[in-house]
């Protein structure tokens, strides 16, 4: 029985690391889930830039309270026209409408970061944060954007502006075949520029005995801002965090105090049974 338990918990690990690993790194987000400024900034960025397409039918805009705002700073500068202090996060966009103009309905973001978490790999906050970075331009799509962690997603960057001009080389090596179905590596450079026009140059590799694989590095014309960039995303990821589930920093108190009270349970209950079976033994 041991023997099956510690199987399924090295194939629930293995697949995990492969999941976090397949394809794409996930890069590790700033752990700001503490932080109320941080949590604050995160909500003003998700009412501003995504709560136009994605709703949170799970979230109230007064729990933000929990943030350490007031209904009347929440009013001010986080509510709609029309909206009230008590109401759930929705929009006025329907699904049809949504895979009709995306040709896929935008999902709702209550817990999308515990839908992305893994038990023993990267966090759904660290799946935000990188998935949020990993934009570049792409003239082939119908957005004109493309994304390295979801590729062909409908979903364009709507944090370009903040995030400034970058360019992304995707360099991948690859076996094709020629004319006369002659097997050879061949390693496949691809520039997008800022503007999303691509440059492919195909250079073939004589002896290569290695295997496939695909790397891509971006490239930011103004560090400075892209930095600032950053450090928004990973307020919003933060947000987006606390938001799946707000009562997360009350659990893990509560947790460490029912784990002293255990240990200390235990001391007890060895202390009695000792105490107890002195005599008989």
């Amino acid at each position: 029985m041991i023997k099956k338990l510690l199987g399924v918990l090295a194939l629930s690990l293995v697949s995990t690391l492969a999941f976090a690993e397949g394809g794409v790194h996930l890069d590790h987000a700033p752990d700001r889930i503490t932080d109320l400024a941080s949590l604050q900034n995160g909500a003003k960025l998700f009412v501003n830039d995504c709560l136009n397409c994605h709703s949170a039918h799970s979230m109230r805009y007064n729990r933000l309270t929990d943030l350490g705002l007031t209904d009347a700073e929440i009013k001010k500068n986080l509510l709609f026209t029309g909206d009230k202090v008590g109401d759930l996060m929705t929009i006025a966009m329907t699904p049809e409408d949504g895979k009709k103009w995306f040709g896929s309905t935008p999902p709702d973001l209550s817990v999308i970061a515990r839908a992305k978490s893994t038990n023993f790999g990267p966090s759904g906050v660290d799946y935000v944060y990188t998935y949020l970075r990993s934009f570049y331009r792409d003239t082939s799509k119908k957005s004109g954007w493309n994304n390295v962690v979801f590729p062909n997603v409908a979903m364009p960057n709507v944090l370009w502006q903040m995030e400034g001009p970058r360019t992304y080389t995707s360099i991948e090596t690859h076996e094709v075949a020629d004319a006369k179905g002659t097997e050879h590596w061949v390693r496949t450079t691809t520039n997008y520029d800022a503007d999303g026009f691509q440059t492919v140059k195909n250079e073939d590799l004589k002896g290569y005995e290695g295997e496939s694989s695909q790397i891509g590095h971006f490239d930011s014309a103004d560090p400075k801002t892209f930095a600032h960039f950053e450090s928004n995303v990973a307020d919003l990821s933060n947000f987006l965090g606390w938001m799946a589930e707000p009562s997360q920093l009350l659990r893990k108190q509560i947790g460490v105090w029912v784990m002293l009270f255990l240990f200390l349970f235990l001391f007890v209950a060895v202390r009695m049974n000792a105490a107890y079976w002195k005599h008989v033994r």
